[in-house]
């Protein structure tokens, strides 16, 4: 959804102008997604995210029921995230448990910190598609890579946040917008969809009025080390 339509764009030969310093940020993340199926069954799904944006660091967090194993603010587990089976085996899930991607000498590297169990869960490259991560560090940091963003036309649709423009593109009647502060450089909305209504998807970005002090993945002293192939079966 990210970036396949805009990519086109980029492609097409649309200069992209030059971004402006990206600033620190609290942010909450509400995703929604619709599929009407060949059954003609309507399938929908919403879920919350918590994000903080900081240099060389990305910390992302499910915000999860209470009854389903909530969390103290920015990564305190109250309930085990690792499971263990009848073998003792631990079973790794990374949707429960915040993710840490970290860029360091142009080199991205993700990491899930389970605070309830301690325990720092080190993905390497040929696993990220199991964890869902896509590799690229501006669509971590940003949500969208700025310069895909910066090549969609701008839309004539008027935007009502100051500092935010919409931009919008459509293919075959697939359309994406984006509604992008230049100044946060950050999406505030995310829409996709076709025309035919099969499907739709929707993020809202809510910026917190102010930024916290909290370095979550700093506070891992006495943390164990584990690799992602220790919990294959």
């Amino acid at each position: 959804m990210k970036a396949t339509l805009i990519a086109i764009v980029l492609a097409a030969g649309f200069a992209a102008p030059a971004q402006a310093a990206p600033v620190d940020l609290d942010l909450g993340i509400s995703y929604y997604n619709r599929v009407l199926t060949p059954e003609g069954v309507t399938r929908e799904s919403r879920y919350e995210e918590k994000m903080l944006r900081r240099p060389g660091h990305v910390w992302v967090e499910r915000v999860l029921p209470a009854a389903h194993g909530s969390h103290d603010e920015h990564g305190g587990n109250k309930k085990v995230a690792l499971k263990s089976s009848q073998h003792e085996h631990k079973h790794f899930n990374p949707v429960v448990i915040p993710r840490h991607v970290m860029l360091e000498k142009n080199i991205v590297k993700v990491e899930y910190i389970d605070a309830h169990d301690k325990v720092v869960v080190a993905i390497p490259k040929a696993e990220y598609e199991n964890v869902n991560f896509d590799g690229s560090w501006e669509n971590s940091f940003y949500l969208l890579d700025p310069k895909l963003v910066a090549a969609m036309p701008l839309s004539k649709q008027v935007s009502n946040v100051a500092g935010a423009r919409w931009r919008e593109v459509e293919k075959n009647g697939v359309f994406q917008r984006v509604l992008w502060d230049e100044q946060k450089q950050i999406p505030l909305i995310i829409e996709s969809g076709d025309r035919a209504n099969t499907f739709y998807r929707r993020v809202d970005v809510k910026l917190q009025p102010t930024v916290s002090r909290a370095q979550p993945w700093a506070n891992l002293k006495n943390y164990a080390q584990r690799e992602y192939s220790d919990y294959l079966d």
